[in-house]
C-alpha cells in the first residue's frame, strides 16, 4: 500500500473516531429530551399505556415524579451505543464518499455531490443500526402502565423481540428510516455550504481547507445548529411514522400499525398535520444544541488527531 493510500485510510479512521466521540457527548447531555420526544411522537390519544403530557416541561416533571431518573434515561444504553456507532460510521462513510467523488475532480465538491455523499452514508448507517434504535424506542415507551413484561436490558429486549416476533421485527420502521436519510443529507449539505460561506466571509478565501485556521468553536456551534433546524423541519414526519411503527405489539402480539402507509392514513385521519409534528418542540430543544455539541466535538477532535500526524 502506498504512503498516500495509508494516509487516506488513516484520515477515514480519524473521521470515524471523531464522529463516535461526538455522538457519545451528544447523547449523554440530551437524552431526557429524547425520551419526551418519543413519547409525544407515539401518543395519538388512543393508547392507554402512555400518560398525556401538556408540554415538554410537564412531560419531564411527570416522568421524573412517576418513574424517577430511570424514566428520564430509559433506553440510554442503546442510545449511547447507537449514537456512537452511527456518528462514527456516518463520518467514516461520508468522508470515503467525498474522497471517491474528489478523485476525478479539481476544487470543491458541488452541493449535489455533498448531498449524494451524505445520502450514501446515511443509508449504510441506517441498515447497520436499525435494531439498536428499535430497542431504544421500545425501552423509552415502557411505563408503569404497560401490561406486558418489560424488557430488563438491551440484550433482553433483543432476545425477546427475536423470540416473540422473529428477526424481521428488528427492522421495523426501516422504510421511514431510509427516507430519513434525507435528514442527514440535508443537514450535511447545509453545513458544508454554510461552512464554506463562513470561511469566505471571515478570511476572503473560498477554500474549505482554510477552516481549521479560521473557524472557532462558536462558528461550529452556529453551523451545526442552523443545519440541524433545516433538516428537522423537512424530515420530522418520518420520525413520527418510524416511532409509531416501532412500538411493541400488545399483549396478544398485535401491532398498533401494520405499515408506514397505515400510520400515514391513521395519523392524517385522526390528528391532521399536527399529528406529524408531535414532539417537535422537545426534538428541537434536544437536537439543535446537540448538533452544536456534536460538531464542536467532531471538528476539535479531528483537529487534534490531524495535529498528531507525522509530518512529511
Amino acid at each position: 500500500m502506498s504512503g498516500s493510500q495509508t494516509g487516506r485510510g488513516k484520515w477515514q479512521w480519524e473521521n470515524a473516531v471523531a464522529g463516535a466521540v461526538a455522538g457519545f457527548a451528544t447523547v449523554g447531555s440530551m437524552h431526557p429530551l429524547d425520551v419526551v420526544r418519543t413519547r409525544f411522537q407515539v401518543n395519538d390519544g388512543r393508547i392507554s399505556h402512555l400518560p398525556t403530557y401538556k408540554n415538554t416541561p410537564h412531560a419531564i416533571f411527570t416522568i421524573a415524579r412517576a418513574e424517577g431518573l430511570r424514566g428520564l434515561y430509559a433506553g440510554f444504553y442503546p442510545a449511547v451505543i447507537g449514537s456512537s456507532i452511527s456518528w462514527g460510521l456516518y463520518f467514516f462513510f461520508y468522508s470515503r464518499a467525498k474522497q471517491r467523488y474528489h478523485k476525478n475532480r479539481s476544487g470543491e465538491l458541488s452541493p449535489g455531490l455533498h448531498l449524494a455523499s451524505a445520502a450514501e452514508a446515511g443509508a449504510l448507517v441506517c441498515l447497520c443500526t436499525n435494531p439498536v434504535w428499535l430497542v431504544k424506542t421500545r425501552l423509552q415507551l415502557q411505563t408503569p402502565l404497560h401490561q406486558t413484561r418489560p424488557y430488563s436490558s438491551l440484550y433482553d429486549a433483543l432476545r425477546t423481540i427475536v423470540k416473540e416476533e422473529g428477526w424481521t421485527a428488528l427492522y421495523k420502521g426501516i422504510m421511514p428510516s431510509l427516507f430519513l436519510v434525507s435528514h442527514g443529507a440535508i443537514q450535511f449539505t447545509v453545513y458544508e455550504e454554510l461552512r464554506k460561506a463562513t470561511v469566505f466571509f471571515k478570511s476572503g478565501r473560498n477554500r474549505n481547507d482554510d477552516a481549521d485556521d479560521v473557524l472557532t468553536s462558536l462558528d461550529y456551534a452556529f453551523l451545526g445548529a442552523t443545519s440541524k433546524v433545516a433538516a428537522i423541519l423537512f424530515t420530522y414526519p418520518f420520525q413520527v411514522i418510524r416511532a409509531r411503527l416501532q412500538q411493541r405489539p400488545n399483549s396478544v402480539g398485535i401491532p398498533r400499525y401494520a405499515d408506514s402507509w397505515h400510520v400515514l392514513k391513521e395519523t392524517a385521519r385522526f390528528e391532521g398535520i399536527r399529528g406529524f409534528y408531535k414532539g417537535i418542540t422537545a426534538n428541537l430543544l434536544k437536537n439543535v444544541p446537540a448538533s452544536s455539541i456534536t460538531f464542536i466535538v467532531y471538528e476539535n477532535v479531528l483537529k487534534m488527531l490531524k495535529s498528531t500526524r507525522p509530518q512529511g
